[in-house]
């Protein structure tokens, strides 16, 4: 038996179509109850009974989960019809958005893959005396608290350990803090009076589970409300402080950390041979979780907060989100589109949000006018990973246009990159940020919108970030003859070569590492694959006669899938052996500047061994009276003969 939906109009406050729902779904539906929550929640144990359930209802959900483990049944699952379509202005045409979000609520999820993390509840102290005094009593009780005053404060209780010092550093996160303290003193408790401390050392170590950080001055550690483990107050707010207690004695036993993100080193543009080049992810990152590593970043999923903006701005795909995947976004993004167009809708509009923005829709749908019927909502965990390559699939997918609601705590810095970027593609009537913090403006923004036809034959694109980009930028520019141009920054761009500057040394073919430039081993030629380029300028800085350029831009012919030749010459010809080595014209040059002036070309024979391949070059060597490998001459071999021979002389 498939899932069923449960409806309910909500004491008749929001019409529902039974029949479209489930022709567009493609699953059944009950008939339509209006109050499914209370006096007919009997109806709903019976359905809930005969197998998978969806309830159409967000607002009672404990209602139905207690009701499910009543009657020792699986949870159903749920869908939120009245407040994101139902409650509207245009409530009697929200059909085609109801189909499309119960047929989103069907789709499985993927889990976010997580590690385990440890607390045994050992608790750091940081700042003046009084307040950390106090706290730590209350604390010493649940948690192995240690305090460092920052003060000439003097305990009074041994209930938990005190030291004097300064932190030099502190890293790491929930169940492994590490922290570097400087001019350390501990106490000494023997003696009657005030406790005395020992002498101040530099360079001491120690590790905690918690830490609680009451200096009121700059936080140890970037973004210290995103760091697991790191609770903040100010001094002199005692309710803060209070608030800290509750908390810190949360976070003991075993948690389950998300692994936001995942690497692939082996894409990585950051460097190569030491030569920086891409910094994206370092120069975004809130937390700091990302580090350099060699020729590679490292990610440490304990500090990492799960914002997305690395993934979001990675020209080469080595960072990917994994909360959801790429691949489930856009599951849900195509079935969204799909649908509403299976149920009677023709252009729908997409608006993303976060939990903050799902509140504000409530809120809007309860006391004002509610969404639009054409828009249809769309919740991550986080928006500020929502990319240019996003954006663009959901136009792809025949979204009219896309709106991302921010929320004041949305990380921006990366969101309005991409946006630019993907506006320089699909145009800047499609996109957009809306940072609205009033219920009714955020309504009343969408309801004056003016909006474009969609895209009239919607595509599924697939693959990386980079190939669904690709993809759906074709779709959308289907007329285009020239490359896009490009914002600077863009991932997808040309290599413009100076061929006369350029010796075709190939030190940019040795370093590219997406193998966008390369060299041909039978001639002198520098190629180039504009599809495989991420504008990460290591070619450029690496160039020794400063001949390249990136031009930001997106081809979407053909021509950008294979190999263009930048710069080619003939190779120059062995005068000994015939052999073609080297560059013809390097050759030529080199000559003329050495020839007859540089001391070990003096001669015309040692001249001559610049036009020699390199075996030849060696044999002319060996040929030579002053020749560099020449050693002493070899022994002679002494035989029996020789040995008589000298005793017949004595």
């Amino acid at each position: 038996m498939g899932t069923k939906f449960l409806l309910c109009d909500c004491a008749g406050t929001q019409e529902l179509d039974a029949e479209k729902i489930a022709s567009a779904c493609g699953t059944a539906c009950s008939r339509v109850h209006s109050a499914l929550c209370t006096s007919e929640l009997e109806a709903a144990a019976s359905l809930m009974r005969d197998g998978d359930t969806v309830v159409a209802c967000g607002q009672e959900q404990e209602v139905f989960r207690a009701l499910a483990e009543e009657l020792n049944i699986e949870t159903p699952g749920f869908v939120d019809l009245r407040d994101r379509a139902g409650w509207s202005d245009q409530g009697a045409d929200a059909a085609p958005k109801m189909a499309a979000l119960a047929a989103e609520a069907l789709l499985p999820q993927p889990i976010t893959p997580s590690v385990d993390v440890f607390s045994e509840g050992t608790c750091f102290i940081i700042g003046p005396g009084e307040p950390c005094f106090d706290l730590a009593e209350r604390l010493a009780t649940s948690l192995a608290v240690t305090v460092l005053v920052t003060d000439d404060a003097q305990p009074i209780s041994r209930a938990f350990d005190v030291v004097r010092g300064r932190v030099r550093s502190l890293t790491g996160a929930l169940g492994g803090f590490s922290l570097r303290l400087d001019a350390l003193q501990q106490i000494e408790p023997g003696g009657r009076g005030t406790f005395a401390w020992s002498d101040p050392r530099d360079g001491a170590k120690s590790a905690c589970d918690i830490v609680i950080d009451l200096t009121g001055g700059t936080p140890f550690v970037l973004a210290p409300a995103k760091r697991e483990g790191y609770l903040r107050a100010d001094p002199k707010d005692a309710i803060a402080v209070e608030r800290l207690t509750y908390e810190a004695v949360q976070l003991v036993g075993t948690f389950e950390k998300p692994l936001y993100v995942r690497m692939e080193e082996t894409l990585c543009a950051h460097s190569r041979a030491e030569q920086v080049a891409c910094t994206n992810c370092l120069d975004i990152c809130p937390t700091g979780a990302i580090t350099p590593a060699g020729e590679h970043v490292t990610i440490d999923p304990m500090i990492c907060a799960g914002c997305g903006e690395c993934a979001a701005v990675c020209p080469s795909t080595a960072i990917t989100y994994e909360d959801p995947p790429a691949s489930a976004l856009l599951s849900r993004m195509h079935i969204l589109a799909r649908t509403y167009r299976r149920a009677g809708g023709s252009a729908p509009r997409l608006l993303v949000h976060d939990a903050h923005g799902a509140e504000m829709i409530r809120l809007a749908a309860r006391f004002g006018r509610g969404l639009p019927a054409d828009v249809i909502p769309l919740e991550l965990n986080v928006i500020s990973g929502f990319g240019h390559s996003e954006m663009l699939a959901a136009l792809a997918h025949g979204f009219a246009r896309v709106d991302v609601l921010l929320a004041p705590t949305t990380e921006r810095d990366a969101l309005e990159r991409e946006l630019e970027l993907a506006r320089a593609i699909a145009g800047a009537d499609a996109i957009g940020l809306m940072d609205e913090a009033d219920p009714d403006a955020m309504a009343d923004l969408l309801y004056a919108q003016d909006v474009s036809p969609p895209l009239a034959d919607p595509v599924l694109p697939l693959g990386n970030r980079r190939q669904i980009a690709r993809l759906s930028a074709q779709a959308l520019n289907p007329q285009a003859e020239a490359p896009l141009p490009l914002p600077e920054n863009a991932p997808y761009g040309a290599v413009a070569v100076n061929t006369d500057a350029c010796t075709l040394c190939l030190s940019c073919v040795s370093l590219c590492p997406s193998g966008a430039l390369v060299d041909n081993p039978d001639k002198p030629q520098l190629s180039f694959q504009q599809d495989a380029c991420l504008q990460c300028g290591l070619c450029r800085g690496i160039c020794p006669e400063s001949a390249i350029e990136l031009i930001p831009q997106l081809d979407l012919s053909d021509a950008a899938l294979s190999q263009q030749v930048l710069n080619e010459e003939e190779p120059f010809a062995c005068v000994e052996c015939g052999a073609l080595f080297g560059v013809k014209s390097t050759v030529e040059r080199i000559m003329e500047k050495l020839s007859g002036t540089h001391p070990m070309f003096a001669t015309s024979d040692k001249a001559r061994m610049i036009q020699m391949c390199d075996n030849c070059r060696v044999n002319a060597q060996f040929q030579l009276q002053d020749n560099p490998f020449q050693s002493n001459p070899k022994p002679k071999v002494v035989t029996t003969e020789d040995y008589f021979s000298k005793r017949k002389d004595h």
